[in-house]
């Protein structure tokens, strides 16, 4: 295959339109319900507090980006810090974290669409046959809009947002006509409070809704300017959605009829509201605002899953260009500026994410999802931290405001995030990472580097091995040996110390390579 560059050509509107575009999908159609069901209305304080946390990973990746453009620089940031080791693990989970979106998002789509077609589902919401044909299908629509080139890719992305902003206002201000401020006063089924805010954070899909922030990241390489637009876009895009959110959320909320809230409480409303806001709409009899839902509930989240496809494909090139994959998969093609390799394999990964058993409705996914995301996030702070201390005079377009004190606390934050996801995720993700730390480890081919990297993460495996202990023995789906709010006390310690760790043992010369895109 001929070597090739990306095309720069996406601007600041493009890269915002990517962030607000990646957010308003499947969470917006479905975390109003869920998170009142937790929280009831402290649910607002969720909302809140997502919106902080994000906006400081934000930040953190704003500084990254701009100062070091590159296609999937979640990937290449912690090998540039930390080398191969901890570049291998981290792609690990954002091979994880990106390529299960786009299946999030089919599902959402599949889902709402059985109003109209219900053969696509089982009584239970799991898909039968002509439902996977449906999520492969549009998986592969995906593909194609992607493969041309960026440039059909953010012309059709512009549009679909336009539409995308266009639901939901209407949709809250509708909703707020039928508002009833006593439904408010119904308390969250136990424990509720703080547990319950805390647990829809990932539970309901809170951050899930507003992890979009990570395309402005993913697309640098392709962006005008990504020094001034990159941070912009960062910041236009979370501050934007969650406005859209936290308006929803209460305009929903306070729509429920009253009868209904009495006779079922928040949790039990997912009950009879499987499709929250068409079957909203519809108790209230607004017709058209139910069609105009379903519309939108199969292009909002296909417009989404367009572009978290497209993401996973530059984290799969970025993670070849970090040598942990065949190199077709770090190659660009020079006609279209597309990493058709990577995009292909995207495609293949992103189908197989939609068909075990356990995985085939939204809510099913949606914790896993949002942890493995989180998880991709982490080391970004620790990135920030090594770069600052080895690479004080680097130029850095867009420098994070009291990053001594911001970057641990994002850390700090994205640990929590991971530990609120429960046990239930934990158990099932923390493993793979250690086993992939400890199968680099062991089985990679030995190079001159290779005890010098391994000196470099030894900070993640002992992070890793920390959180799951505290997530077993916590009380966030674990067994309440140790009880609130002591064991997020312990995880947020356990995080600054691996914080500092991984700062001290990082590269004493970070290796950042150039714009190794155009080289062989």
């Amino acid at each position: 295959m001929a070597k090739g560059a990306f095309k720069q050509k996406l601007g600041l509107v493009d890269l915002s339109l990517l962030g607000i575009g990646s957010m308003i999908g499947s969470g917006w159609l479905y975390a109003a319900l869920t998170s009142s069901g937790y929280a009831g209305a402290q649910t607002g304080w969720a909302w809140i507090l997502g919106a902080i946390i994000v906006l400081m990973i934000g930040l953190v990746f704003a500084e990254l980006s701009a100062a070091i453009p590159r296609a999937g620089g979640f990937v290449r940031y912690p090998n540039f810090s930390h080398g191969n080791v901890v570049g291998f693990v981290i792609g690990v989970s954002s091979l994880l974290a990106y390529t299960s979106t786009a299946g999030v998002e089919v599902e959402a789509v599949r889902q709402y669409a059985q109003y109209w077609w219900p053969g696509l589902s089982h009584t239970d919401g799991s898909p039968t046959a002509a439902g996977f044909l449906i999520q492969i299908l549009l998986l592969v629509g995906f593909f194609l809009l992607n493969y041309w080139s960026v440039s059909v890719f953010g012309r059709v992305n512009t549009l679909i947002t336009t539409f995308k902003f266009v639901v939901p206002l209407l949709t809250i201000v509708t909703l707020f006509m039928y508002y009833h401020g006593a439904n408010l006063d119904v308390p969250p089924p136990p424990p509720g409070g703080a547990h319950g805010i805390f647990t829809s954070l990932t539970g309901a899909g809170i951050v899930f809704a507003y992890l979009g922030f990570r395309q402005a990241v993913d697309f640098a390489s392709e962006a005008k300017n990504p020094q001034r637009n990159v941070p912009l876009s960062i910041m236009i895009a979370i501050a934007v959605s969650f406005v859209i959110y936290i308006a929803l959320q209460y305009a929903f909320m306070g729509a429920v009829p009253s009868e209904a809230l009495t006779a079922h409480g928040w949790d039990g409303l997912k009950q009879i509201f499987q499709s929250p806001y068409a079957d909203l709409a519809r108790s209230l009899g607004i017709t058209w605002l139910i069609n105009l839902i379903l519309v939108d509930a199969v292009i909002s989240p296909a417009g989404t899953g367009n572009i978290y496809l497209a993401g996973a494909s530059r984290v799969l090139f970025a993670w070849a260009r970090n040598g942990h994959l065949f190199k077709i998969f770090g190659e660009v093609d020079p006609k279209s500026g597309v990493p058709r390799g990577a995009l292909w394999l995207s495609l293949i990964l992103s189908i197989a994410w939609t068909l075990p058993s356990e995985f085939q409705v939204w809510g099913g996914l949606i914790g896993a999802v949002t942890s493995a995301t989180v998880f991709t996030y982490m080391p970004g702070p620790v990135t920030l931290g090594a770069f600052r201390r080895h690479l004080p005079g680097m130029a850095r377009p867009f420098r994070l405001p009291l990053a001594s004190v911001l970057s641990p606390l994002a850390f700090v934050a994205s640990t929590l995030l991971i530990y609120w996801s429960g046990w239930s995720v934990n158990e099932l993700l923390i493993p793979v990472f250690i086993l992939a730390w400890l199968g680099y480890a062991i089985f990679a081919k030995k190079t001159a580097t290779s005890a010098r990297d391994l000196k470099c993460s030894w900070w993640l495996l002992v992070y890793y091995v920390l959180i799951l202990a505290i997530s077993y023995l916590g009380t966030f789906g674990g067994i309440n040996a140790i009880g609130s709010p002591t064991d997020m006390i312990l995880a947020a310690v356990a995080a600054l110390v691996c914080y500092y760790w991984g700062v001290a043992t990082s590269l004493p010369v970070p290796e950042i390579k150039d714009h190794e895109e155009l080289a062989d």
